[in-house]
């Protein structure tokens, strides 16, 4: 009897701990410039570096990742083709056009453009009067096509981002996280492979005016192929990039830089530095038995857990001490429990950053135990609730 109060007094300690401290306070393993970052490795999740990685700031041209999701997924659902034509608004030349003093395609006024052309007119030059072209053909006004970007936002799994345009340009109501881009840029990557060999396009002419892509780390030959930068006065520079090398790639987004030569500078070191400094390993083999829950007024008191395929994650190879994970689950847990059941996470941190979340199921099932032990559980749930 002893050993089972013992285990849900653990329990609860543990759950405590992990909410109101889960890993002692340590220092970044990588320093930088950037005001807010988030780095992560594609093929498991894990996060390498997290500073700042929820503050919400101006996405600048980063918004036009969004833009192009709804692009994409226009094209793949059959709603658009590449060849269909949008004609240019006189608001969107006056908005984002030649005259507009932004970033631009140079789209002339009351032309028709195809929808390939706009996307390398987003993707390749930023330009913003691409962008409104694109979101008064899709939705008839940017307002519109803004509260279309949203709801897709959502839908995704973006739940703190919001958008006020197709653009970028300041917006009061305008605001993303770097950790939200990177799972929107890794989104793009993965689903939409067809169309991302656009954000490794180096250049792009159109109306006899040719412009470079603006990313500073294409040239550079370290395995960088997209995604976005952006600028605004509020947020300073900032990239949201990606970079794949002998199989294996990484999302970064960063705000917060004085100039463009800083951003170049810090988004390269450190997409080197998560390359160079992490390996991949094995936490557990697929079926493995990853821990146990305590289990309330059950015919047994515990279950054991197990994840849905293996648990692999990405550690520092030179400071793997600082890989801390714990077991989280709602307490308590009440029979029955069927197997397969969700019921809970196992939670793995490097240093202060938590790397990766992996739903844990139940391994078995517990049936609910006889009268007397549902009586002893909860008398027993009752005096720890009061502990």
């Amino acid at each position: 009897m002893f050993d089972r109060f013992e285990a849900a007094l653990l329990a609860i300690a543990w759950t405590l701990l992990v909410a109101i401290n889960p890993s002692p306070a340590m220092a970044q393993l990588f320093e930088t410039k950037a005001k807010q970052a988030y780095l992560i490795e594609a093929e498991t999740g894990s996060v390498l570096f997290a500073k700042n990685e929820d503050d919400l700031i101006p996405p600048a041209s980063l918004a036009k990742l969004m833009t192009m999701e709804l692009v994409f997924d226009a094209i793949v659902s059959g709603r658009l083709s590449p060849e269909d034509t949008f004609e240019v608004s006189e608001n969107a030349w006056r908005t984002g056009g030649a005259v507009s003093g932004t970033s631009t395609m140079f789209a002339e006024i009351h032309s028709s453009v195809s929808l390939q052309d706009l996307m390398q007119g987003v993707i390749v030059q930023s330009g913003n009067d691409a962008c409104i072209v694109i979101a008064e053909g899709m939705a008839g006004s940017e307002a519109v096509f803004a509260d279309m970007m949203n709801e897709r936002a959502r839908a995704l799994g973006l739940t703190k981002s919001n958008f006020a345009n197709a653009t970028g340009l300041p917006h009061p109501d305008a605001r993303v996280t770097m950790k939200e881009l990177v799972l929107l840029a890794r989104y793009i990557q993965q689903t939409y492979p067809q169309f991302y060999p656009l954000y490794a396009q180096e250049d792009f002419t159109w109306n006899g005016i040719n412009q470079r892509n603006r990313n500073p780390l294409l040239s550079a030959n370290i395995g960088v192929d997209g995604l976005k930068t952006g600028y605004t006065d509020e947020s300073g520079y900032a990239i949201v990039s990606s970079i794949e090398r002998k199989g294996r790639r990484l999302f970064l987004a960063m705000s917060g830089m004085s100039s463009l030569k800083e951003r170049a500078e810090e988004s390269r070191k450190m997409l080197e530095w998560g390359l160079r400094s992490f390996e991949k390993k094995q936490l557990f083999s697929n079926g493995e038995i990853v821990g146990n829950a305590s289990v309330y007024g059950g015919a047994q008191s515990s279950i054991t857990l197990k994840a849905k395929g293996p648990i692999d994650i990405f550690v520092p190879i030179t400071n793997a001490d600082r890989l801390k994970a714990r077991i989280i689950y709602d307490w308590p847990l009440n029979a029955p429990v069927e197997e397969g059941d969700a019921v809970g996470t196992l939670n793995v941190w490097i240093g202060d950053t938590l790397s990766q979340q992996t739903p844990l199921f139940a391994a078995e099932t517990v049936d609910k135990g006889p009268l007397h032990r549902r009586a002893f559980d909860a008398a027993k749930e009752l005096i720890l609730f009061w502990l």
